[in-house]
């Protein structure tokens, strides 16, 4: 059986409710060179069945005797691991580190209600949040994004805020790409490596072509049109790159007016330029403009499409990360 590792809370409750029982394992602390970020997740059926990962498999067995423990006595746990120099090799780190694992049992420690709420906003990509006190055992959900957890989300980090864990769940990242040219045959191998959902938008068909991206999604209609269906989010990179105004200004209307973490364009510096002066005789604002990314991409001298590519992924991680 395949699972979607992307959404614990859904394998967890679907876990308990076919009867197996489960508890969800999640990283809240790390020091050293720990193989997995704050925020992974294991989840651990009654039978020792296993989805996920906390550690790379330096510690996995150890939490899966400690959650099934915990199932049988319905009380949640924090461990505690220190992981050595040689199982951090294995797993492939330099070095060893310590992380430390809350244990939750689905049902008791953690509610039906609070994984179905997570499994839903999954659904309709709303960004959520998990607290949990970590001295009085209370547990919330918290759904503003510009609220208290606002940098949390925006660097997509789980994490302490004084005594709560904040269990970051945020949509999964995608990538609009206008221009179905050869910058883009680079990049949308290189973005989906990264965790991107692609979509590549153009109106030519002989651009857009399933010769041209075997197996990509591609919709060939204009692009303000397929940028307004498709749904614009925070977690969400809009890149164009077809060097045709008649194509690309329709599409950064539509990424200018969304919240698209990222909008970067192609072109020269005198390109962007015109552009620049194109946007405001529409009525866009001198900090409207200043969210485009042009020329796109870090400058690292790159010249072929591949380095482009690499250019652009670099500059969209970069924003993505350091904001």
């Amino acid at each position: 059986m395949s699972y979607d590792y992307d959404n614990m809370p859904k394998i967890a409750l679907d876990w308990h409710n076919a009867g197996k029982g489960a508890a969800l394992a999640t990283v809240i602390e790390t020091w050293g060179s720990a193989p997995r970020p704050v925020g992974s997740q294991l989840v651990i059926s009654g039978n020792g069945e296993m989805a996920g990962s906390v550690s790379g498999g330096c510690v996995e067995g150890a939490v899966v005797v400690e959650a099934i423990e915990a199932l049988d006595d319905g009380q949640p746990r924090i461990l505690e691991y220190g992981v050595s120099d040689d199982e951090a090799f294995a797993v492939g780190l330099a070095c060893g580190g310590t992380i430390r694992v809350l244990v939750e049992p689905v049902g008791k420690a953690v509610s039906i209600d609070i994984l179905t709420q997570l499994i839903q906003a999954n659904d309709t990509r709303q960004p959520i949040a998990y607290v949990i006190d970590i001295k009085s055992s209370k547990r919330h959900l918290d759904h503003d994004t510009n609220g208290v957890f606002t940098d949390l989300f925006r660097s997509d980090k789980s994490g302490f805020e004084g005594d709560q864990f904040v269990a970051i769940h945020n949509p999964p990242l995608r990538m609009a790409i206008v221009g179905a040219v050869h910058i883009a045959q680079a990049l949308v191998p290189m973005a989906q490596v990264a965790g991107y959902d692609l979509v590549l938008i153009d109106p030519r068909d002989a651009f857009g072509s399933s010769s041209r991206f075997p197996g990509q999604t591609i919709l060939n209609d204009w692009p303000d049109e397929a940028l307004t269906d498709y749904g614009l989010d925070m977690r969400t990179a809009v890149v164009t790159l077809t060097h045709d105004p008649k194509l690309d200004d329709p599409a950064l209307h539509v990424a200018l007016r969304s919240d698209a973490f990222y909008i970067g364009c192609l072109g020269s510096t005198r390109t962007h330029a015109k552009r620049i002066a194109r946007l405001q005789d529409a009525g866009f604002s001198e900090s409207d403009i200043k969210r485009l990314h042009a020329p796109v991409g870090l400058d690292i001298g790159a010249k072929s499409p591949a380095e482009i590519a690499i250019s652009i992924l670099a500059q969209v991680t970069e924003t993505l990360r350091r904001g």
